[in-house]
């Protein structure tokens, strides 16, 4: 064997002989790498009602500052997942990781009728489902965080994501301004019946013969909001008549008459707390100009509300690149969407900032 070859061969096995005492000899005392955020399964009982949550949260004694996430309208659960949309890539719980990575406690759960758990609630929830239930799950949520040694009491936060901003804003206010801070995500800016009534409008708008469907959709509803029994419209469509039905039925009632006509407008100026209010350029069901600016108006000269509009943020606060037209509220949790960078490091500077006093 040439004598330069041998040399080579001689050279590497010194060097993994070498790197191997290295190893060996590693500092025992050395830290472990960091195994990431604990998460751990935790209820708390309402009634002859069960909450289920999920605590996520970094891995040392704390005092932490801590965060509810109070999750959006209808059955979603609390990883931000719904039944009627596919995937299961939910923001609530890539939420609650990201914070736990900067040091933040959080608590998700699911509402009573949403969730795996859904089935053994729903029994004991018919007529009881109201503005002031949304709001027992959110203190029992607090409740949970401060009963844990490794929680700052006096900096829990709240985020929350459409319908929740009203539960988020009706807890805060009710129970002596509770939170050190609010991060309202995709809030609406006006009631939701008038967001309703306007998505009928443009579905009808230039139809012949259907010049009078929203005033009679709006009739339909004026009965409604005032408590007088269902009565469906035969010259309205067959699916406007069922989705009143739908508000009316009892399982659905008291909160659809509260919840449709409250104005969130009227609430954000009551609260002294700080406030950060987030809207994605790309979400397709509250815009972030025409929205943003009402709400703007309703607050102006009100020091402690900042708001944010991410350009690139979706509905859910995933990444996209695409024209707001072209989105498809179907891909929101499907695998492989991720939350939008800039929104996150939004919110968690903007809580980092709070939780510091900066």
């Amino acid at each position: 064997m040439p004598r330069k070859k041998l040399a080579v061969i001689i050279g590497a096995v010194v060097l993994v002989a070498i790197a191997g005492v290295i190893v060996a000899t590693r500092d025992p005392r050395a830290p472990a790498p960091d195994p990431g955020p604990i998460s751990e399964e935790t209820t708390w009982a309402i009634g002859e009602t069960t909450v289920y949550a999920t605590i996520t949260r970094p891995d040392g004694d704390g005092p932490y500052p801590a965060v509810v996430l109070v999750p959006a309208m209808g059955p979603t659960d609390r990883e931000w997942n719904r039944p009627d949309l596919p995937g299961t890539n939910g923001s609530g719980r890539l939420l609650a990781k990201e914070l736990a990575r900067d040091d933040f406690v959080t608590i998700r759960y699911d509402k009573r009728y949403a969730g795996e758990k859904a089935g053994e609630n729903i029994p004991h929830l018919t007529g009881k489902i109201s503005l002031a239930s949304h709001v027992e799950e959110i203190a029992g949520a607090v409740e949970d965080l401060v009963a844990r040694p490794y929680v700052d009491p006096d900096l829990i936060y709240v985020l929350s994501h459409g319908e929740g901003v009203f539960h988020a804003l009706n807890y805060h206010l009710e129970h002596g301004e509770r939170f050190a801070g609010l991060v309202l995500t995709g809030p609406p800016a006006r009631p939701m019946i008038e967001t309703y009534i306007d998505r009928i409008r443009e579905m009808y708008r230039g139809i012949p013969g259907h010049e009078d469907v929203v005033p009679r959709f709006e009739a339909l509803v004026a009965d409604f909001l005032a408590g007088r029994p269902f009565v469906p419209d035969p010259d309205l469509p067959a699916s406007l008549n069922q989705q009143v039905q739908t508000w009316s039925n009892p399982a659905n009632l008291p909160f659809m008459r509260e919840i449709l006509p409250l104005d969130p407008a009227d609430l954000l100026p009551n609260v002294t707390a700080p406030v950060l209010v987030v809207i994605g350029q790309k979400d397709t069901l509250v815009d972030w100009e025409t929205d943003g600016a009402l709400l703007q108006a309703a607050t102006a000269g009100l020091p402690n509300i900042t708001y944010e509009f991410p350009r690139t943020a979706d509905r859910m606060l995933k990444h996209d690149l695409r024209p707001r037209e072209q989105i498809n509220p179907q891909e929101y949790n499907i695998e492989g969407r991720v939350l939008d960078d800039t929104t996150v490091w939004l919110i968690t500077e903007w809580l980092r900032q709070q939780s510091q006093g900066e």
